[in-house]
């Protein structure tokens, strides 16, 4: 992990003010409380339209394909997070070392920090894109993918693979805004896209009639065009990020600090996945009913938990900044902070969650809808009861992470896997429906105890390694 030398201060605090006429917010002064909750609501914002654009899909998808082809779409909804998961922890790992070293106002390392991050993105996203493609017909097949919808899953996928580079752009220029405090560019860039992902829905589906397809491809063409907006925005309006030929060189100790915070990172995602894969796995015995009511479910929870990532999200940049700076005092007030703001938000949630969240499945569904909206309130209830864990996974997975620690958060992950896993095979050998409902707040549950647990450690030693040198 990467530390500014103590005695830094004094220069920090006078380059400050230049400093902020560039970057949207330096969070390494002012109330914790309310910087978590500014920094946290433009991306919640975000997150939601982003929501509401993959929902786009599975509406419109639902209401005027068909069932069959909504249950494609969602069948393949875990493969997705493998992927691009494994994707956006990586870029999001690669964005701690740039919020660490803008912290300690190393603007030169920052810079350095974001050439490496764009050049390692670049090659990965090709092995990716190429290696998902070749794989990903045996992998439906695993997953047991039933027969009437596996052409449609198949052709959504593939072209959400062959898009890769969009999502990748996107997620890692984001991430670096977002890393020097600026949250709210991304959202305009992102509600932009999501106005055009749904336009471009409608026109390929109802006019084009190109089914899953067209809104694969709508997705994709959303996200891209919200990374060059990014790109753009940076190039034109983020002079600090003005990069030369000379940043995007490798350097081995830049590379090894990046990959070693970003590996773990994006196999936290992936742990995450092949959990939820078993899960759709479980699902996928049951048939294309409960497949589309879980589904449609699992959109309207994203909806509620978005803030939970959104929180996430800041805590990462939160801690990495004053990880920089050695404001190690300031790190345990915000965790304190931003448990209070997601715990008070889960138990307001979980009310309407659990009791009238079940009648959106009409946006989703034109078909069965008594029976699936059945379906899809087990699921609500389920989640809706378990919050509060959902909480700390999200606030001190992302918080850790941001100090600058990829492999200890990756162990909590492996306990979700366990806890999932273990819930999802017992509910696919009864064939339980309600069991595949209970795997993630099992999961929740059993990396909640580990991050906590972690968290006293961390914290203790690094208020011993500062508390030496102030």
């Amino acid at each position: 992990m990467y530390y500014n030398k103590p005695g830094y201060k004094a220069e920090k605090r006078g380059n400050l003010r230049l400093t902020q006429r560039r970057i949207e917010e330096d969070m390494t002064i002012g109330n914790p409380g309310k910087i978590i909750i500014n920094f946290t609501i433009p991306i919640f914002i975000g997150n939601i339209f982003q929501q509401l654009y993959s929902m786009a899909d599975t509406i419109i998808v639902g209401k005027f394909v068909g069932t069959k082809a909504l249950a494609a779409v969602g069948s393949v909804g875990t493969i997705m997070f493998l992927i691009l998961g494994f994707l956006q922890g990586l870029t999001a790992g690669f964005s701690v070392l740039t919020a660490q070293r803008f912290g300690a106002q190393d603007m030169k390392g920052m810079r350095k920090s974001v050439g490496a991050a764009a050049t390692l993105s670049a090659m990965i996203t090709i092995i990716m894109t190429v290696g998902s493609m070749l794989t990903m017909r045996k992998l439906l097949e695993i997953m047991n993918t039933p027969e009437d919808i596996f052409q449609d899953a198949y052709t959504y996928i593939m072209i959400i693979c062959a898009g890769i580079v969009a999502t990748v752009l996107y997620n890692l220029l984001s991430g670096i805004l977002r890393a020097l405090g600026d949250s709210k560019t991304p959202l305009y860039f992102l509600i932009l896209s999501a106005v055009l992902n749904v336009g471009l829905d409608l026109l390929l589906i109802l006019v084009f009639h190109q089914g899953a397809a067209g809104a694969a491809y709508a997705t994709v063409i959303a996200q891209g065009i919200s990374g060059i907006g990014c790109l753009i925005y940076i190039i034109k309006k983020v002079p600090v990020l003005k990069l030369t030929k000379e940043d995007f060189v490798l350097e081995w100790h830049i590379v090894k600090i990046q990959l070693g915070i970003g590996i773990p990172m994006a196999l936290q995602y992936s742990i995450t996945a092949i959990g939820t894969m078993m899960v759709q796995a479980s699902l996928n015995i049951l048939g294309a009913m409960s497949v589309a009511a879980f589904t449609a479910a699992s959109k309207i929870e994203q909806l509620i938990t978005q803030a939970y990532v959104a929180l996430g999200t800041t805590m990462a940049t939160y801690c990495a900044q004053n990880m920089g700076a050695g404001e190690i005092k300031r790190i345990r007030k915000g965790f304190r902070s931003a448990t209070i703001l997601g715990s008070v938000y889960g138990v307001i949630m979980a009310v309407p969650l659990m009791t009238v969240g079940k009648y959106l499945v009409y946006f989703f569904v034109s078909e069965n809808v008594s029976e699936i909206m059945i379906q899809a309130d087990i699921y609500l209830k389920c989640v809706g009861i378990f919050l509060i864990p959902l909480t700390i996974v999200n606030v001190y997975r992302n918080g850790i992470q941001g100090m600058g620690y990829g492999l200890l958060p990756m162990m909590a992950g492996v306990a979700e896997l366990i806890g999932r896993g273990a819930v999802a095979i017992v509910a696919a050998q009864q064939k339980s429906y309600i069991g595949a409902c209970l795997a993630s707040p099992a999961a929740w549950i059993f990396a909640s105890i580990i991050l906590l647990l972690m968290y006293v450690g961390i914290m203790k030693k690094q208020e011993r390694y500062w508390g030496d040198r102030s």
